[in-house]
C-alpha cells in the first residue's frame, strides 16, 4: 500500500531553521491549505494547517527562498 499526499498552500510563518549536531539542517514551516466549496447553496471555506519539515539540501532551499505568505507546492 502506498500513501501519497500532494498539496498547495501558503506558508503561515517564516521558515524555522535548526542545525543538528551532525551539521545537517532541518527547515520547519506551517502551511495553510484552504478548500472552498458550495454546500446547500452557501459558500463554505475550510482551512487546515500542516506542519512541514525539509531536511538537508531541501532545507537550504527553504531557508533561501521560502518566506511567510509564499504559495508552495509539496508532496510526501
Amino acid at each position: 500500500m502506498i500513501n501519497k499526499f500532494i498539496g498547495i498552500g501558503r506558508t503561515g510563518k517564516e521558515v524555522e531553521i535548526q542545525t543538528l549536531q551532525s551539521g545537517n539542517k532541518v527547515a520547519k514551516v506551517s502551511v495553510a491549505i484552504t478548500e472552498k466549496y458550495t454546500k446547500n447553496g452557501e459558500k463554505v471555506e475550510e482551512t487546515q494547517w500542516l506542519n512541514l519539515e525539509a531536511w538537508g539540501k531541501l532545507a537550504d532551499i527553504f531557508e533561501q527562498y521560502v518566506k511567510k505568505g509564499d504559495l508552495i507546492f509539496f508532496s510526501g
